[in-house]
């Protein structure tokens, strides 16, 4: 994977906003919805999703600059065909956008792993097996899977099904419940690696960081989005169009409407789960004078009489 700063065209001592700014810009040129879902927009913006997880967080972002982490996120060094895991996820890719990256936790099974940092030691593998002086091995539980992957806005906000790649190669699909919020976690009960001498498989945990929209922001199962109308729009009113997540529907603007002003479109945020409620879409208007030098518009404030003054 490119490196995340060219892929979002960012300096390395680029500011949060910038970065987040850049990440903004490419994605509304590069989301699928606006290129009719062509296969390479939507590779792109897997792409600009991927490098904004790394330096869009703090936390991240610090590891990377300091070589810890590689550009997908893995510790530096850390291969993974050299530990004999599959590569690239569901969609068949390796190493690109989109793929998932692997830690391994638990009760070092693995070599190095211990969690006391301890490595492998060949007398455990036959205490384990035949049991210290000739004991019987007591049952272990299986190791604890983690997987990180970022999903898309509308993927966490609908849900539906994603296909992973565990770190012993198994391919699984995950079901991503509607309402997901970045920074939860799934939890696989029993998904995990096997259990020893009888004891039980381990779980596997998803970390699952969302994708900002280029458009929408989200406050709880609400959502907000800037709309951008004209003068003559606000002055006189009418009928607009709006995105939802759902498709695009019909807004309409009452006469005299100030730039900020907020409109609700009930039923049209983020989808219930259980007793939540479906939350609501609320479009703050944006006045918006035309570029350019325009004649008619000018010579109409000049001839206005009206010398009000809003900062009263």
């Amino acid at each position: 994977m490119r490196d995340p700063y060219e892929v979002l065209g960012v300096a390395k001592n680029a500011s949060e906003a910038e970065i987040k700014k850049a990440f903004r810009t490419l994605a509304k040129k590069h989301h699928p919805d606006t290129k009719g879902g062509d296969v390479a927009a939507k590779k792109r913006f897997q792409e600009i999703s991927a490098a904004h997880d790394i330096i869009g967080d703090k936390e991240k972002r610090a590891k990377f600059d300091a070589g810890q982490i590689d550009a997908q996120g893995n510790p530096k060094g850390f291969d993974p065909r050299a530990h004999g895991f599959g590569q690239g996820s569901g969609s068949g890719g390796g190493g690109g956008p989109g793929d998932f990256h692997f830690t391994w936790a638990g009760r070092g099974d693995q070599p190095g792993a211990g969690s006391g940092g301890e490595g492998f030691r060949p007398e455990d593998l036959f205490a384990d097996l035949f049991g210290s002086r000739g004991r019987r091995a007591q049952p272990q539980r299986g190791q604890d899977f983690e997987v990180q992957t970022t999903v898309s806005f509308e993927e966490a906000a609908g849900g539906g099904t994603r296909r992973v790649v565990l770190p012993n190669g198994e391919q699984i699909d995950v079901r991503i419940p509607a309402g997901l919020k970045d920074g939860q976690s799934i939890r696989l009960k029993g998904r995990g690696g096997a259990g020893r001498s009888g004891g039980p498989p381990g779980d596997v945990l998803i970390h699952v960081t969302v994708a900002p929209h280029p458009y929408f922001t989200r406050d709880e199962r609400d959502l907000k989005i800037d709309l951008p109308v004209t003068l003559k729009e606000a002055v006189l009113g009418g009928k607009v169009p709006v995105r939802t997540l759902s498709g695009t529907v019909t807004l309409s603007i009452p006469p005299g409407a100030n730039s900020g002003k907020v409109l609700r479109l009930k039923g049209k945020g983020i989808p219930g789960a259980g007793q939540e409620r479906t939350g609501d879409l609320y479009v703050r208007l944006i006045v918006t004078l035309p570029d350019g030098d325009d004649a008619d518009l000018k010579a109409f404030a000049q001839r206005w009489r009206n010398d009000y003054n809003p900062r009263t």
